[in-house]
């Protein structure tokens, strides 16, 4: 009599398994790619640029450790200051802008006006547009000498108004957000428009019959209700704020002297050198990149605490 081998009794205990363990199996299996891309996209990137933020390394040499060095260095570091500052304010000023009036032009065009489907059509055409080509459009809107924006104010008569929009400090800032207000602004009120699809019809009848005005409805019944899209809203917003980089870099490459800087440009230039013939710091770029991705973190943590309440409505 012959005797079944180790692995053909294997094979035969997997077709023979219980529904449950095969549904568990099944669950594994699909889940597995996932897990893989997470595991070689975003796991081991992580702890390898951990690993490289403790080194000493031009990227073209043997790295060399040094511990928290770079952290330590990090912190008495003018420039990296600035450009936190800087990011913190871009990321308050977009979450703020970005969340509010979108909502409001997605209420607008809910109302049923009429051509309402060619105004979103035209608010969405900027989000298809490359940000490298949106920052080298506008960089020409504002130029100081030959720019739209200029050309437009000395026309209206307001040519007190004109400014270097992007080589003055003050201005510089304020000039990139109203950029990216214009480069997202469709994609997050089409997020909101399809949030408002999802609100009971019911809900402002009832309110009509108890005498409740459109501003009444909008606070009491549309915001409450639009609370879990609000908070992917903001969420992406924070993450997209801290994160900053391309528009950024096409239009001013961080100036006037760092008036634009943000963690993202300053992280590419002290990674590559990319500016003042400064030598390339992986090591350094790294720990600066771990800051970012805290930071990032934190403030995703932050957000979904704070908005974390039920969608009541008053």
């Amino acid at each position: 009599m012959q005797s079944s081998s180790p692995f053909s009794s294997r094979w035969q205990s997997l077709f023979h398994m219980t529904e449950t363990k095969r549904r568990a199996l099944y669950g594994y299996l699909f889940i597995l790619p996932t897990v893989v891309f997470f595991l070689v996209f975003i796991a081991f990137p992580f702890f390898r640029a951990i690993g490289i933020s403790m080194t000493e390394w031009a990227g073209y040499d043997q790295p060399r450790f040094i511990g928290l060095k770079n952290f330590i260095n990090m912190m008495n570091d003018r420039i990296f200051w600035i450009a936190l500052k800087n990011t913190f304010f871009f990321m308050v000023a977009t979450t703020i802008l970005q969340t509010i009036i979108p909502l409001l032009v997605a209420v607008l065009l809910n109302a049923g006006w009429r051509g309402d489907v060619a105004y979103r059509t035209i608010l969405f055409l900027p989000n298809i547009i490359s940000l490298v080509v949106t920052g080298l459009l506008w960089r020409m809107i504002y130029d100081g000498n030959f720019g739209i924006l200029n050309s437009a104010l000395t026309t209206l008569g307001l040519a007190a108004l004109k400014r270097q929009w992007l080589a003055d400090p003050s201005t510089v800032m304020p000039a990139i957000i109203v950029v990216s207000l214009w480069a997202s602004l469709g994609f997050y009120m089409v997020i909101f428009f399809a949030g408002l699809q999802s609100i009971p019809p019911e809900l402002y009848e009832v309110a009509s019959i108890d005498g409740a005005n459109s501003w009444q409805k909008l606070v009491h019944i549309t915001i409450p209700m639009l609370w879990p899209v609000t908070t992917v809203v903001m969420v992406i917003n924070i993450i997209g704020g801290i994160k900053v980089f391309d528009v950024v870099y096409v239009m001013t490459t961080g100036g006037p002297n760092h008036a634009s800087e943000v963690l993202g440009t300053y992280l590419y230039v002290t990674a590559f050198g990319a500016t003042g013939g400064g030598s390339p710091s992986m090591g350094y770029a790294s720990a600066v990149g771990v800051v970012i991705l805290i930071l990032s973190m934190i403030g995703t943590a932050i957000q979904l605490r704070l908005t974390g309440r039920r969608t009541d409505v008053y």
